[in-house]
């Protein structure tokens, strides 16, 4: 049995089906750009070895994302290779007779004919789509052609064929998940469609059946800015989705609200302001997560628009720190090290023990396990550098040699990343002859291995890898810095496998987790890294390096520079003196120290082992469950109209009643007492047509020392019950707490409240006294 069948065995939980615009799950299958498809692929892959019950649903690129190389000058040149479906490892979807599975969307004036394809990985199947129909006008063929590529229309008619059409292919395929989790705002149209098929087989209204459904929708955003999330001009929206409107029985005006936050805005901007797919994302959800602690954070401020007067931390944004398949970033040589430490199922079930195992060997075990892999990423890089052109930092103008590339015994830094701004790949370059004295002089003690590709709308990006290559040049005869082209999961496993220290330099919080420091860690490298992402998190000094002071300085060239000077002294008074301090057995005992410690602790707690059971324990079994308990038929507990109806009367009435609650009355008394002083606050509510049961009476109290907000229910004072004292519709609270601080910190409120219903998620109301 799996794991999830062992620890799991009383739960009965459908399917979960995981949206997402990219798949990173082979290089032989490139369908994926970065960081977003890298995770999505390896999260896969955990459901299969773990046994959790996922179906992924993508599109199938026809070119995919851009290959990169870089002519003599250090510019990079894009192609894009055409994704043969007979070259590649998936077989269209065929029905019971034999015919490809096929789904039509609506566009304006027209039909567009959708193919289905699976890929297996492992236990787990990925349904792919793509509009490369012969039945399809030859624009409408070209619409899955390139990922993250052209304008907004075509930007919004791949995400429905994502959302709209991937939520048909599952009904098509006789799939009913129970949970529906949209990996990032592209897919956020699944929850209009599944909302959609619901009212069509329970014959309700669109509201309740978006009442019904969002509640098993789960919305991971990856986004710390506000201009990255993906937004769509009103008037676009409208031409492509007016029809659908009407088929669902719902104004466009109101589905177009779903995207957007008018809270702030006046008439005109109202007009104006474009459809927010992460919004969609949100209202159509039942529970919302950022990828790491603090852009679980970020992200409350990012989205607090939504929920106006709600304070930041109540904002309904959780977190599940990202996570790798340790399985498909480990070396051989890791692969036998932790198969000797722990054994060969380790990757299979729970962690527990794992790291004591680690702890248990020796210096010389694991000093000669990274000799090992650093050797073997020389030679792969080597390797690769007779491939890739005459650029700078290949074998061009240094004979047949490739012994001159690298030295395996030399401290290797790397750093691949996507080349933009904000992650600051040039930060090393900010004193060059201070880089060069240490990477090409005489006695050099430091090696980089740098590889990545810039968006082909990005100037910026490709100056970046400009300025690399024109520094490579510097280094005439000794290149010790080199450049590996054409970044991808293939690199990426040399990479991870065989550098010392891995180099992450983002502005702080733009990284909303990172992993590609994780994928180091299982093959005892160390981390240099910003503290921001899931750095921030997990450093501390016996495990790595840290840049920066924990704050956000935004784009200040200023605090560049200082960041920079720092990040020349650890290398020049921490790192490399760690590593080369040998003793009289050559091996670097403080280096392994935390070599050992590294791989023992942070290498099972950021895989996605750890991250599959936090969304599993967190999301998806409570997201089940609301869903079962929203879509029950009515009888023995469940309201007559079933809960979803009884919800989203509940939210009418609020929405038509809430401007006429106010507090009439609020007094506090403070008693002194041997015991321990209290304060007694009572207050009385007008609640007017809304029923005293559809709300709280609370005292919140802004958290102290970064803690949790402190929240009293005040209960109805149960002697005016029945009393003349109070008008109809007024009522009386009362509550006594500790006076562990002063009466002022607290302040009443009313909220709404349902024993179902996610609040402020769904109902975002809320009045203060003042």
């Amino acid at each position: 049995p799996t794991w999830f069948a062992q620890d799991y065995p009383a739960v009965s939980l459908g399917p979960i089906a995981y949206f997402s615009m990219e798949f990173g799950l082979s290089e032989a299958l490139p369908i994926y750009s970065g960081g977003l498809g890298i995770l999505a692929g390896d999260f896969l892959k955990a459901a299969s070895d773990l046994g959790v019950p996922v179906v992924g649903v993508g599109l199938l690129w026809q070119q995919g994302y851009f290959r990169q190389a870089l002519n003599p000058a250090g510019e990079q040149i894009e192609f894009f290779p055409y994704n043969d479906p007979g070259q590649l490892p998936i077989t269209p979807l065929r029905d019971a007779d034999g015919e490809w599975v096929t789904v039509s969307l609506r566009f304006p004036r027209r039909d567009v004919r959708l193919r289905s394809w699976l890929v297996r990985a492992g236990r787990v199947s990925l349904y792919l789509l793509d509009s490369n129909d012969l039945l399809n006008s030859p624009a409408d063929r070209g619409i899955t052609s390139e990922l993250y590529g052209g304008g907004p229309e075509i930007r919004l008619q791949q995400e429905m064929v994502l959302g709209i059409g991937g939520w048909r292919l599952l009904r098509e395929l006789g799939i009913s998940p129970d949970v529906c989790h949209l990996n990032e705002g592209h897919a956020a149209l699944a929850v209009l469609e599944r909302a959609h098929c619901y009212q069509q087989e329970h014959g309700v209204d669109f509201e309740v059946a978006l009442t019904a459904t969002r509640a098993g929708n789960v919305f991971t955003t990856h986004t710390p800015v506000e201009a990255g999330f993906d937004r769509f001009p009103p008037n676009l929206v409208s031409e492509y989705l007016a029809e659908y409107a009407q088929e669902v029985g719902v104004g466009l005006e109101r589905l177009i609200a779903l995207g957007r936050c008018p809270v702030f805005c006046g008439v005109n901007e109202r007009t104006a302001e474009p459809f927010n797919m992460a919004y969609l994302g949100i209202r159509g959800s039942g529970a919302v997560n950022g990828v790491s602690r603090l852009h679980g954070e970020v992200s409350r401020s990012l989205f607090q628009r939504l929920y106006p007067r709600w304070p930041r931390p109540e904002v309904p944004v959780g977190h599940v720190t990202n996570g790798v398949h340790v399985p498909s970033w480990d070396s051989e040589q890791a692969d036998e090290l932790w198969t000797k430490a722990c054994g060969k199922g380790r990757w299979l079930g729970d962690l527990e023990g794992l790291g004591d195992s680690i702890r248990a060997l020796t210096d010389e075990e694991l000093w000669e396990f990274r000799d090992s892999n650093r050797r073997r990423l020389v030679e792969a890089a080597r390797r690769h550098l007779e491939t890739q052109g005459p650029v700078a930092g290949s074998l061009e103008g240094l004979g047949s040699d490739p012994s001159c590339l690298c030295d395996p015994g030399i401290l290797t830094l790397g750093f691949a990343r996507r080349f933009a701004t904000y992650k600051r790949a040039n930060l090393l370059l900010h004193d060059p002859e201070r880089l060069e004295r240490l990477v090409c002089g005489d006695d050099h003690k430091l090696q980089l291995v740098l590889s990545g590709k810039a968006h082909p709308a990005d100037g910026a990006g490709k100056a970046m890898i400009r300025q690399w290559t024109e520094f490579i040049s510097r280094c005439g005869e000794r290149p010790h810095v080199i450049f590996l082209v054409d970044y991808d999961m293939g690199v990426a496993e040399h990479l991870v496998h065989g550098v010392d220290l891995w180099l992450n330099t983002p502005r702080r919080p733009w990284e909303a987790s990172g992993t590609s420091g994780m994928k180091i860690l299982v093959n005892g490298g160390l981390n240099l890294s910003e503290l921001d992402g899931w750095w921030a998190e997990a450093y501390s000094p016996d495990v790595g390096w840290a840049l920066g002071d924990g704050l956000e300085h935004d784009s200040d060239p200023a605090w560049d520079a200082v960041e920079a000077a720092q990040l020349y002294e650890l290398l020049e008074k921490e790192i490399i003196p760690d590593f080369y301090d040998r003793g009289e057995c050559g091996i670097p005992r403080r280096w392994i120290a935390r070599v050992r410690e590294s791989m023992a602790r942070l290498a099972p707690e950021y895989s996605t082992n750890r991250m599959m059971k936090d969304y599993l324990d967190g999301y998806y079994l409570p997201a089940a469950a609301a869903y079962h308990e929203r879509t029950a038929p009515p009888g023995p507990g469940v309201p007559p109209r079933g809960v979803a109806t009884d919800i989203e009367g509940w939210l009418a009435v609020l929405d038509a009643h809430w401007n006429g609650i106010r507090f009439v009355d609020y007094q506090v008394e403070t008693a002194r007492a041997s015991k321990g002083d209290t304060h007694t606050f009572t207050m009385e509510v007008c609640l007017g047509e809304v029923p005293l049961s559809a709300v709280l009476v609370e005292l919140y109290a802004e958290p102290l020392d970064h803690g949790a907000p402190e929240r009293h229910v005040c209960l109805t004072d149960s002697g005016t019950l029945g009393r003349n004292d109070l008008p109809p519709g007024t009522y009386r609270f009362r509550t006594v707490i500790p006076a562990t601080r002063p009466a002022a910190d607290y302040t009443a409120r009313v909220v709404p409240w349902h024993r179902s219903a996610r609040v402020p998620l769904e109902a975002n109301h809320i009045l203060w006294h003042e």
